[in-house]
């Protein structure tokens, strides 16, 4: 019985031995692969940035669109090694952009208040209409298509 035992035991930490091998063989060619894939890949990132930016596509959360656009947008504040009066003009400079872009603003929210007045007033125009038609209408009944 001890015997059969020991076999058993023996066969066991065989096969653990064989299988942490087989592991460390696995391990060897994936780590392999990677470096491989990781040094092709390394001449062609920007491509492959690319298409993972394409594959998204339209997708693009609001904060996505928000940080991207920002990106594009933002410009460098080297200042400094300039002078008092490069920093002057950099000052009148970004001062002149603010205002650009508040008045930019000014305009979409003036545009914005526009259109929601025309909403407002095209609702008024249709349930004034709605009130002379004739009948609930051809095949509607109770707010549903039959």
């Amino acid at each position: 019985r001890t015997e059969k035992e020991r076999e058993r035991q023996a066969k066991l930490a065989e096969e653990k031995m064989r299988k942490e091998e087989e592991e460390a063989k696995k391990r060897a060619e994936d780590d392999a692969k990677k470096k491989k894939v990781l040094s092709n890949m390394g001449a062609h990132f920007g491509g492959y940035l690319v298409k993972a930016e394409q594959k998204r596509g339209k997708r693009q959360t609001g904060r996505e669109m928000k940080v991207r656009i920002l990106s594009e947008r933002k410009k460098p504040l080297e200042i400094d090694y300039m002078g008092e009066e490069q920093l002057r003009e950099k000052a009148q400079e970004l001062s002149d952009w603010i205002h650009q872009l508040e008045s930019e603003k000014f305009d979409l929210m003036a545009k914005l208040k526009q259109q929601k007045y025309e909403i407002n007033v095209l609702y008024n125009r249709i349930s004034h209409a709605q009130k002379f038609r004739k009948g609930a209408g051809k095949g509607r009944v109770g707010g549903r298509w039959k």
